[in-house]
């Protein structure tokens, strides 16, 4: 093994856990400047795309446990990232993205669409593409 090789590691789980911390990392010192986390940086791409959901039903998006993205939610609503308001009754609370939400999603593109690219170059297009259907494929299986 040399000192850039990982070994193959025999549980799927921890083999994602260990390609999710490397990303993470990797994505986290991109978007550090700006002062965002890669978690941060995740949801308000959701929902500049999702527009109005719940917090349920952005976990889902996510694949989040609640206690780890309430935390998350708790802070980008402190900034003001992002905005909550009640559904169709007083029970339902709607999240949706703030205007300042969505002036750090656009400083942050920049730096993000950077890392998208270098990793990109260094998979190459077609396995770029392969590794993003099989990610999505194994979250559905999983999640179903």
């Amino acid at each position: 093994m040399t000192a850039t090789s990982v070994p193959t590691l025999a549980c799927m789980c921890a083999s994602f856990r260990r390609v999710s911390r490397a990303l993470t990392q990797l994505y986290d010192e991109a978007l550090r400047p700006g002062g965002l986390r890669t978690t941060q940086f995740t949801v308000l791409q959701v929902l500049s795309r999702a527009g109005d959901v719940s917090q349920g039903e952005l976990g889902a998006m996510l694949a989040m446990d609640s206690t780890t993205l309430t935390r998350t939610l708790e802070i980008m609503v402190r900034h003001r990232w992002i905005e909550k308001r009640y559904g169709k009754d007083r029970r339902e609370r709607l999240l949706r993205l703030g205007k300042p939400g969505h002036e750090q999603l656009k400083r942050a593109l920049p730096a993000w669409q950077n890392a998208q690219a270098q990793l990109r170059r260094r998979l190459g297009d077609a396995r770029w593409r392969e590794l993003l259907n099989s990610t999505a494929e194994l979250t559905n299986v999983v999640t179903e």
